[in-house]
């Protein structure tokens, strides 16, 4: 008598449900996700007190990362350089020289750098000259 070897079928893992299952999870995790775009900079502004400042409708802000780069009305310059610097603010501000100069700088940005904008700002002959500070927690800001 002779008996047959038995057949061993190959197991096969269907992995169809699975990648279905990932590209719905990658779908509505994209479409729950909120971007904020304001997370590119991350500065910590110096405490001060002070006096709130009126809003104006045209502002040029200059942005002082910790590391010394610079961002004019946020956009991020190639380099640290004054010349740079000068070519971005006159293309920004254009002829007008009364807009709201406001500086921004990190509280662990060197004071060269601070120092540069400043500078920068007074040869252009920009009039009003601001630092943006916070208030220190606890305090609330004076009024008018």
């Amino acid at each position: 008598m002779r008996f047959r070897k038995p057949t061993v079928e190959p197991l096969e893992i269907n992995l169809t449900p699975m990648i279905d299952c990932l590209l719905f999870l990658i779908v509505f995790l994209l479409l729950a996700t909120s971007f904020n775009h304001f997370s590119r900079i991350n500065i910590i502004l110096p405490e001060a007190e002070g006096v709130a400042l009126a809003e104006q409708s045209s502002t040029i802000e200059v942005a002082v990362q910790e590391d010394g780069s610079y961002l004019v009305n946020g956009i991020s310059l190639a380099s640290n350089s004054e010349a740079e610097l000068i070519n971005m603010l006159q293309q920004e501000a254009g002829g007008n020289r009364e807009m709201l100069f406001v500086i921004a700088a990190d509280a662990n940005a060197t004071h060269q750098a601070v120092v540069r904008v400043m500078d920068v700002a007074g040869k252009l002959g920009f009039l009003n000259l601001n630092i943006s500070t916070v208030v220190p927690l606890g305090q609330s800001l004076p009024s008018q």
